[in-house]
């Protein structure tokens, strides 16, 4: 093996150590070697067989190195240049993996417009064609089509696609309407700390569903006959909850209430695209929906679900970090209007065009120009709400944009259980952040951002917030291992280039 070949393993197995928090001692006691073996193996002057990289991998839950395909993807970013231009927003993310899901309730031919291709959606459509749905991409690859088969084969389920998608639990919603018992996969995902199917399975167990969970498998039983009798409560106010009790309840042949539900973006293009269905809801936009239900659905459908206000901050973040005027175009304002009133009191220097129509004939969308700016730090800290406050996949973008302002930013994170952590990435790149426990961060700026080579964090939104800062870096920075990016954003890299960035796709060995 040539010596530029063992540096380079070694300088993957040093990041991913350190990106896991360990020691190289740990790291040996783990392997059962000394800690000068590891230090040699890092510094690329020692021999290491095949055997050993798997190993390393296994014990740092990390690919070090692909064999027989294409290994993971990298960036490498040079910083410091201006963004200019304009940019389009995609369609949600999250919109288009519910309406995949909710693709399930129908016999009919369903048609989704502009589907972000993006692995999230690439692991359901896996999934789905395993099980009989036959899709295919339509008009240039921009439109979808999916078909369902006459019955849905649950045991022939690529499991493997399914674990690593957490939008698989909501096929429970649909699928406790065309079948008395199946099984699922338990969810994947990003790495954001333990979430429990509780506040899913409280809803559903009102339309008879009841599940029993081992060895990796959700083991789901229906009781024919049981409907809710009384509104049903959520006992948290989240958006695949709400998205699980919608789908349960449109197939429900009679009126179901559901109440302290969440009204954010996802949901509404999900009420929408039941609405195409012939499914009635009202309260659109509010915390208490009522659902008329439709037994039967069996309609060919043509929906367009709106743009991606997370994008849209991804978006107006990356202006804001590298000094730039940038147009953002297709932006969901009624999405994003907490976060711009916090930015107006930062000092943001922008403007909107009038606001205009989404394909879906609903959504309010704008053109936002976002001009460079000299940002003050916001009085109060920076937290999320359900809509209409700050959106919660919004907040880690803050992150980014207090480390240039002056002052310090409290951010507190207090949804996921360690999504904070991973923001202290950014003190590789020359930030400054405190981490006061697993939910709250304290940023200080401005920040002189410096390049760095790093492993990306194991979550979509914080990943992007580091890439976001190495496009600020003077110099050339590498964030390796960026799924998780692909997972969220359609051709990200690609799209930055398009106005001004400099980020070059590469992989290893």
């Amino acid at each position: 093996m040539a010596d530029d070949y063992l540096v380079r393993i070694g300088k993957l197995i040093r990041d991913a150590r350190q990106h896991r928090g360990w020691t190289q001692s740990q790291l040996a006691d783990a392997l059962g070697t000394s800690q000068s073996a590891v230090n040699r193996i890092e510094r690329g002057n020692q021999n290491i067989s095949l055997e050993m990289i798997a190993r390393i991998g296994e014990a740092l839950d990390s690919e070090i190195v692909s064999l027989g395909y294409a290994g993971p993807m990298h960036l490498r970013v040079v910083g410091g240049r201006r963004l200019s231009g304009a940019i389009d927003v995609k369609t949600s993310k999250n919109a288009c993996v519910a309406l995949l899901c909710a693709s399930l309730l129908n016999k009919g031919r369903t048609v989704l417009r502009r589907v972000a291709r993006i692995e999230e959606v690439y692991r359901l459509l896996e999934v789905l064609n395993s099980i009989g749905v036959r899709t295919r991409w339509i008009n240039d690859g921009v439109d979808l089509e999916l078909v369902p088969p006459a019955r849905l084969d649950m045991d022939a389920m690529d499991a493997d696609a399914a674990r690593r998608t957490r939008s698989i639990i909501m096929f429970l919603g649909p699928l406790l309407h065309r079948m008395d018992h199946f099984k699922l996969p338990y969810a994947g995902g990003c790495d954001l700390g333990t979430r429990t199917i509780e506040p899913h399975m409280i809803a559903l167990r009102r339309f008879g569903l009841d599940i029993t969970a081992t060895e990796g498998i959700y083991h789901a039983q229906v009781e024919s006959g049981i409907s809710p009798d009384r509104p049903i409560v959520l006992t948290e106010r989240g958006d695949t909850v709400t998205e699980n009790a919608l789908l349960a309840a449109a197939r429900h042949d009679g009126t179901t209430v559901i109440r302290n539900a969440s009204s954010n973006y996802m949901v509404q293009d999900l009420c929408f695209f039941l609405e195409a269905l012939g499914v009635r809801v009202d309260g659109v936009g509010t915390t208490t929906l009522t659902v008329h239900g439709v037994p039967n659905i069996d309609v060919d459908v043509d929906y367009s679900p709106s743009e991606d206000p997370v994008e849209a901050m991804s978006l107006l973040a990356a202006a804001v970090v590298t000094e730039s005027e940038l147009t953002i175009r297709r932006v969901p304002i009624e999405f994003m209007e907490i976060e711009l009133a916090v930015l107006e009191e930062m000092g943001l220097d922008h403007d909107r065009s009038a606001e205009y129509t989404a394909d879906n004939g609903r959504t309010r969308l704008v053109d936002l120009t976002v001009r460079p700016s000299k940002l003050e730090a916001p009085i109060d800290k920076i937290h999320p709400m359900p809509f209409p406050g700050l959106n919660i996949d919004n907040v880690p973008f803050f992150a980014a944009i207090a480390a240039v302002a002056q002052g310090q930013t409290l951010i507190h994170d207090w949804v996921y259980d360690n999504r904070a952590i991973y923001l202290t990435d950014l003190n590789r790149l020359g930030g400054r952040l405190q981490l006061l426990d697993p939910h709250r961060v304290l940023v200080e700026g401005p920040t002189r951002w410096r390049a760095a080579e790093m492993m990306c964090p194991p979550a979509l939104r914080p990943a992007v917030v580091v890439l976001l800062a190495m496009m600020a870096a003077e110099g050339t920075s590498v964030l390796r291992n960026v799924y998780v990016i692909n997972r969220g954003y359609e051709e990200l890299a690609e799209r930055l280039n398009s106005v001004g960035a400099q980020i070059e796709i590469f992989r290893d060995i």
